[in-house]
Parts: structure tokens; sequence; C-alpha cells
């Protein structure tokens, strides 16, 4: 009898388990960053490879930090959101263009529009794993004090630019520097 009971009591905990997997949300993945300074970078600009912007030269604005890519499908799906979102200038755009080559990334730009107040190359990727990127595209909200306040992984939706991204820009945007 207790060659039957274990094997089924196993299978109970392992079907409880995936129960609860499959009721989690693949895009809400915890971010060890939220509430702590956004890590330091300096990195080349896209349009104007001469020149390097580092965290510092955000200090005092709240600042969208966009890890792009000419080759990621789901940033085609959000880049309109983006073009929105700037054509309103409620927030500074950064984009991290991850992983790309420069010339397809300008392409991009030049082709969808280019909705960055700045974007900055990572060929190599060593910002996005300072960043703790599990891919393309994440965004992240980080206020006057360099501090990262939100991540988004996957593509910005209209839904989350109105429910959560909008209000939460107005909060921080009325926090002192």
């Amino acid at each position: 009898m207790l060659k039957y009971i274990i094997p089924l009591f196993i299978f109970v905990i392992m079907a409880v388990f995936l129960a609860l997997g499959l009721n989690l949300n693949p895009r809400d993945i915890p971010s060890p960053f939220i509430g702590k300074p956004a890590p330091l970078f300096s990195a080349l600009k896209l349009i104007a490879p001469s020149e390097i912007l580092t965290p510092a030269d955000l200090k005092g604005q709240v600042w969208l930090f966009n890890v792009w890519a000419s080759w990621c499908v789901s940033c085609r799906e959000e880049h309109p959101v983006l073009n929105e979102l700037a054509r309103q200038k409620a927030v500074v755009i950064v984009g991290l263009n991850y992983k790309d080559a420069p010339e397809d990334a300008k392409t991009w730009l030049n082709t969808l529009g280019n909705p960055y107040n700045v974007s900055i190359m990572d060929q190599e990727g060593r910002i996005g794993i300072d960043y703790g990127v599990y891919g393309v595209p994440e965004t992240f909200v980080i206020d006057k004090k360099g501090i990262i306040r939100h991540k988004l992984t996957g593509p910005v939706s209209p839904e989350f630019v109105q429910q959560i991204l909008m209000p939460l820009i107005a909060q921080l945007q009325a926090e002192p520097s």
C-alpha cells in the first residue's frame, strides 16, 4: 500500500507546483536593482559615436532606459508606442542598442522614427549584463537621483504607458532632486 501512496503524494506535490507556475506572469521577473542606483556605464552615442554618455549626465532628470535592437521582433511592436511617448515629451528616453550593428540600428531609427533623446551602443552586451537584462526589449524607469524605480521585461504597451508609466513619471517628477 505504501508503495502506491508515496508516488501519489509526489505526483500531487508536483501538480500543485505546476499549477502555481502556470499562474505566474512571465513578464513579472523580479529585479534585484529596484530601489538601487542604476549601474554605471560610459558608452558611445549611436548617432554621434565620438561622444560618450554616462548616467551622471542624466542626474536630476527622470529617464527611461529602453534596451532595444534592430533584430528584435518585440522591439518593432513597442516602437510606435515609444514614438508616441517621445512626442508627448513626458520623460527623457535613453536607448541602449543591445548587441546590434550600428549601421542596422541607424537604419532602423531612420526608417521607423527615433523616439530616443539619445541612444548608446552596447555591441558586446556588457551594459546589458550590468543591468541584468534577460532579453530585449526591457525598460527601466530611473529617478532624478539615479535610482531604478521600475523594470518592464517585454514590450512597452499603450496600457503600460497609461496605467503604470505616466503615473509613476508624474510621481517621480514631483519628488525633489
